[in-house]
C-alpha cells in the first residue's frame, strides 16, 4: 500500500481507520470492513463537526494532527526548505493520491452509504471536540486539498494550516490538564471550556487592565510577570483567567491547568512545551497551602531560584482566596519558639513564595452599590425585564441567604430567576 511508503507522516491519527480506508479503494477489504469505515467516519463527523466528504475530512484531520519534524518545523516558521521540505513532498503526494480518490465507487448494489458519506449533512450543530473556528478551519483545508490541481499547491496548504494554526493538539485545542501515567506527566486537551469573555465580567476594571497589560506584553514576547489574583470568593478571579484565554487564543495563547499534587510534574511539563510556537499559561485554580504542605517548594523552584530556566513562553497564573498562600500560625511570629530557633527564617521561608509572582491583583468583594451595578446588568443582558426596585429587592434578600455579595451570588441569583420563568 502506498501508506506504507509514508516517511514523515507514520502512525497517523486513527492508523486502523486510515489504512482500512485505503485497502476498501484498492478493492482489497471485506463487506464487513466497509461498514465499519462507514461507522467511523460518522461517528468522527459526530465529535467533531465535519461535512463534506467525510472521508477528506479525516484525511485533512490527519494531517493537522500529526507532529513531526515537517509540521513542527513549518509551525515556527513556515515552509521548512532543505531537505525537509522534498521529503514532506513525497509523503505528501501520498495523500494527494488519496484525496483524488472517489469513495462513492464503494456503494454495491444499490447501496447509497458513501454517496451520503461523499456529501454528508451535519445534524445542524457543532462537534463536541473544537471549537467552531478550529472545525471550520480543518473544513477548509479539507475543501483546499480536494481541489488543489499542483502539488506545490497542496503543500502550500498544509504548509500555511501549520503556520497560521499550528499542529497537533496545542494547535487544535486551547485548554489542557495534566494527567500522570506510569510515571509521565501527559497533557491532555480539555474539550469544554466556558466561553466567557472580559466584557461579560461587570466592573473590576483596573483588575482586568492589569491583567490585560501583562498577558499583552506576554503575547507580544516582552517581558511580562507571573500573576497572582487573591481576594474574597466569588469575585471572578477565576473568571477573569479564562477570558484571557478565550480573547488570546486565536494570538496563539494556551493554558494548562495544575494541581498543586502535581507540582512535581511542572519540570516535565515545561520540557514539552518550551520549543512550540505558542505561549502558556500555567493556571493554578484556588491555591493555598497548610503548613504541613510542601508542594510549594518545588513551585518555588520552578517559578524562579531552580537550576533550570522556565522558557520564555511560559508563565504562572494563579488565584487564591489568601494574599500569603500558606497558611501562618502565630507560633511563626514568633521571635523563638521552643522547637525552632530561627523562626525568622520559617516566616520569610512561606512569604518567599508571594514575592515570585510579579504581578498581584487584589479582588474585593463589592460594595452594596457595586452588588446592584451587577445585578442589573446581567438581568438586562439575559432579558430580564422585571422592574428595577422589585429586581433589587429580591437580589438583596437572595445574598443574604446566599453567601453575601459577590458576582458569583448575583449571577446564582439571576440563574433562578431565568429558572423561575421556565
Amino acid at each position: 500500500m502506498k501508506t506504507d511508503e509514508l516517511i514523515l507522516y507514520r502512525n497517523v491519527q486513527d492508523q486502523q481507520l486510515f489504512a482500512a480506508m485505503e485497502r476498501l479503494l484498492e478493492g482489497d477489504g471485506t463487506a464487513e470492513e466497509c461498514f465499519s469505515c462507514a461507522n467511523q467516519l460518522i461517528e468522527l463527523a459526530a465529535n467533531f463537526g465535519f461535512q463534506g466528504n467525510l472521508y477528506h475530512c479525516f484525511l485533512a484531520f490527519c494531517l493537522a494532527s500529526h507532529e513531526n519534524a515537517y509540521s513542527t518545523a513549518c509551525e515556527i516558521a513556515g515552509p521548512a526548505g532543505g531537505s525537509l521540505e522534498i521529503l514532506a513532498r513525497h509523503d505528501l503526494a501520498v495523500f494527494r493520491e488519496l484525496f483524488s480518490q472517489d469513495i462513492r465507487i464503494l456503494d454495491r448494489n444499490g447501496e447509497n452509504v458513501w454517496s451520503l458519506i461523499a456529501d454528508y449533512q451535519a445534524a445542524g450543530r457543532s462537534g463536541r471536540v473544537f471549537n467552531r473556528r478550529i472545525r471550520d478551519r480543518i473544513l477548509s483545508l479539507a475543501k483546499a486539498l480536494e481541489q488543489a490541481e499542483t502539488m506545490e499547491e497542496f503543500q502550500g496548504e498544509v504548509t500555511q494550516f501549520y503556520k497560521e494554526f499550528g499542529v497537533g493538539k496545542f494547535g487544535l485545542n486551547k485548554a489542557f490538564r495534566i494527567v500522570e501515567k506510569d510515571e509521565q506527566a501527559l497533557i491532555e486537551p480539555i474539550t469544554s471550556i466556558e466561553h466567557v469573555y472580559l466584557k461579560d465580567l461587570v466592573g473590576y476594571e483596573l483588575q482586568k487592565k492589569k491583567l490585560v497589560e501583562n498577558t499583552e506584553n506576554f503575547i507580544q514576547g516582552k517581558d511580562a510577570n507571573n500573576v497572582l489574583l487573591y481576594g474574597d470568593a466569588g469575585t471572578g478571579k477565576s473568571s477573569s483567567i479564562k477570558a484571557i484565554l478565550n480573547e488570546y487564543y486565536d494570538r496563539g495563547l494556551r493554558i494548562i491547568e495544575v494541581y498543586k499534587h502535581q507540582f512535581k510534574a511542572l519540570s516535565s511539563v515545561l520540557e514539552q512545551v518550551k520549543d512550540r510556537n505558542y505561549k502558556f499559561i500555567i493556571y493554578m485554580d484556588d491555591l493555598s497551602f497548610e503548613d504541613f504542605e510542601l508542594e510549594y517548594k518545588y513551585l518555588k523552584a520552578i517559578i524562579e531560584g531552580g537550576l533550570g530556566k522556565k522558557p520564555k513562553n511560559v508563565l504562572i497564573y494563579a488565584t487564591s482566596n489568601r494574599r500569603h498562600l500558606i497558611r501562618e500560625s502565630f507560633r511563626d511570629k514568633r521571635q523563638l519558639s521552643d522547637d525552632e530557633l530561627h523562626a525568622n527564617d520559617t516566616v520569610q521561608e512561606k512569604l518567599s513564595l508571594v514575592a515570585r509572582f510579579g504581578v498581584t491583583i487584589y479582588y474585593g468583594a463589592p460594595d452594596p452599590k457595586e452588588f446592584k451595578k451587577i445585578v442589573v446588568t446581567l438581568a438586562r443582558r439575559r432579558g430580564i425585564t422585571m422592574a428595577e426596585d422589585e429586581l433589587l429587592l429580591k437580589a438583596n434578600q437572595w445574598e443574604l441567604a446566599h453567601g453575601g455579595l459577590s458576582g458569583r451570588t448575583a449571577a446564582q441569583f439571576i440563574t433562578y430567576l431565568l429558572g423561575q420563568e421556565e
